[in-house]
């Protein structure tokens, strides 16, 4: 039998000329980048030990916000689109997160910001950070979830069905929190942990939000991208958005993981608990 191979939801090359595009006006739209890196900032400064070699995807400039507190010594950025990779590229390179050039067990931190989404194998692309890292390395990403873009979803769909008896996929399938913890286990971390961080933004025009898509490099990439979408079908979802208060949400959420090492704490195996819980809950006068 044939190994399953993944579905091919997303056109890479869509995905890398989205992000080229973007590239000259993202900083002016990269709120939700700035966000997400923070909160990475945040995470890796409550970590009591150093990184000797980083590599950061798709955080471009924003590795300026790593503070000395973070323990990175050496960054190394990757994106797929080289208008996104920082000013210094003697330490940068167009590199696609699904195929790194990575060697094996090379860094010490690997760091996904808002790209993994987009991946057609993200257990594969996992698979491959994890290869990357030596035993012991920290892997954190911060992937767009399900809930991102809803109102935007929703106010396609409706005008599309109003105006073309209709739908096609407009918008990004975004994975559920619940299917992350799996993920990250089945791409060989260990101590994984997802948490989610969930943002709503209110737009005083529709268009705002699409231009903040384009200067995000996020516009659907999709590889099957159905019909074209209609003037006329357009200007209805912008009106229904509107008209449904113009907020829109994104969920961010975090992967962490590490590469495993045997100074790791382990789970208890089954039958190894030194007190039957009998007695423990009696003790405790339940």
């Amino acid at each position: 039998m044939e190994p399953a191979t993944a579905p091919h939801i997303f056109d890479r090359r869509r995905v890398r000329l989205r992000r080229e595009r973007s590239a000259k006006v993202f900083g002016s739209h990269a709120f939700l980048h700035r966000r997400a890196m923070t909160d990475i900032v945040d995470r890796l400064e409550t970590v009591t030990r150093d990184f000797p070699r980083a590599v950061f995807y798709g955080a471009g400039d924003l590795t300026a916000m790593l503070t000395p507190a973070c323990g990175v010594k050496e960054c190394f950025s990757l994106d797929a689109a080289s208008g996104r990779l920082p000013p210094d590229r003697s330490l940068a390179a167009v590199a696609d997160d699904e195929a790194p050039p990575l060697a094996r067990k090379c860094v010490d931190l690997v760091v996904s910001l808002l790209t993994l989404h987009s991946a057609n194998d993200l257990i594969a692309a996992l698979g491959q950070a994890r290869f990357a890292l030596k035993p012991d390395g920290l892997f954190i990403a911060a992937v767009f979830g399900e809930a991102t873009l809803a109102s935007l979803r929703q106010a396609l769909y409706q005008a599309e069905t109003e105006l073309t008896g209709g739908v096609s996929a407009r918008v990004t399938p975004f994975a559920a929190i619940q299917s992350f913890g799996a993920v990250l286990t089945r791409a060989g971390f260990a101590l994984p942990v997802v948490d989610i961080d969930r943002v709503r933004v209110r737009y005083s025009a529709p268009l705002k939000l699409i231009a903040d898509l384009r200067g995000m490099g996020e516009t659907s990439a999709l590889a099957s991208r159905g019909k074209h979408l209609r003037r006329d079908t357009f200007n209805r979802a912008m009106q229904i958005f509107a008209e449904n208060g113009g907020e829109e949400q994104f969920e961010i959420i975090y992967l962490t993981g590490w590469a495993p090492h045997e100074s790791q704490q382990k789970p208890l195996k089954p039958g190894s608990a030194q007190m039957p819980l009998a007695e423990a809950l009696k003790s405790e006068g339940l």
